[in-house]
């Protein structure tokens, strides 16, 4: 109840739609920039080729499936097309995120990163990810190229929630202010995980049963509004994993169903309000009806 309420009183809808919105934009020129590179490393090697495209298939199963479909070529144009437009639209999503652990964690307009370090630290986050996405996709390739059957399904799993830990890790701890103990952030990373593979296995559910059985025109909305509603979950549950980590690193439970009867609420919305410090001389606070009373 507690993380719905500030899920709701921070704007929650409104922060994980932008995520999910830099997400699936940025989709795109990274499937374009990583099978241009493929193309380039494993034009004489389709057995490896295919394994890392069924990887890439778990990963981002909606669209991943379109690709082993396809023969890989290298190009230099689409090497350097994909590789700009990913990093501008990467920055987006970095950007997006930062954004949103501000705002679940009230940090004051102020105290946050100003235009030009917001941008480092989302260059670093990108080059963060792309290692790890690397590392994610060379895993599942030897897996599945070197296992079968319920053994390839369980350890599949397994590495897929344990690259996510450390993806997500880097994600809270990196864009969540440091006055915030890593402790406090822990919760939030396995929900988002956890979630997360969830996320990648029900994808796959839609794209083998529903997309694969429409007609052509059917199956591509099907997989585009699929598409969508995957980025979109994946964005509120991020969005949901920090509110649980606020809630309870800061104790804003229990909280009143409707108003701002309790303690808890009172503080959640001082420090809502508070986040619209934008200069160091300005200070804003919040009184509420009660206090005249006390």
């Amino acid at each position: 109840m507690a993380v719905v309420k500030k899920y709701g009183d921070d704007g929650g809808t409104n922060l994980a739609v932008l995520i999910a919105y830099r997400a699936f934009f940025s989709l795109f020129p990274l499937l374009l920039m990583f099978t241009t590179i493929l193309g380039f490393l494993l034009p004489h090697h389709p057995a490896l080729e295919r394994s890392v495209l069924d990887s890439v298939s778990a990963q981002v199963p909606l669209i991943g499936g379109e690709l082993r479909d396809r023969t890989l070529s290298g190009s230099g144009l689409g090497l350097v097309v994909g590789a700009v437009t990913a990093v501008w639209a990467g920055l987006g999503i970095t950007l997006a995120a930062q954004n949103a652990m501000a705002q679940v964690w009230a940090v004051p307009m102020r105290e946050r990163p100003d235009v030009l370090m917001s941008r480092v630290r989302g260059i670093g986050l990108l080059l963060l990810l792309g290692f790890l996405n690397v590392l994610s996709t060379v895993a599942s390739g030897l897996v599945s190229a070197g296992l079968g059957g319920f053994a390839v399904t369980v350890v599949g799993y397994l590495v897929a929630f344990i690259l996510n830990l450390a993806l997500f890790g880097c994600v809270f701890r990196l864009f969540t202010t440091a006055a915030v103990a890593t402790r406090d952030l822990l919760p939030g990373i396995v929900i988002a995980a956890a979630v997360w593979v969830v996320l990648q296995g029900v994808g796959g559910y839609f794209v083998g049963h529903a997309v694969r059985s429409a007609g052509p025109t059917y199956g591509t909305f099907a997989l585009v509004i699929g598409l969508l509603a995957w980025v979109h979950l994946g964005a509120v549950t991020v969005v949901l994993a920090a509110e649980v980590n606020t809630v309870r690193a800061s104790r804003l439970w229990p909280r009143s169903l409707f108003g701002a009867a309790r303690p808890e609420d009172q503080r959640t919305l001082r420090a809502l309000a508070k986040t619209e410090e934008r200069h160091d001389e300005q200070h804003v606070d919040v009184s509420f009806d009660d206090d005249a009373n006390r």
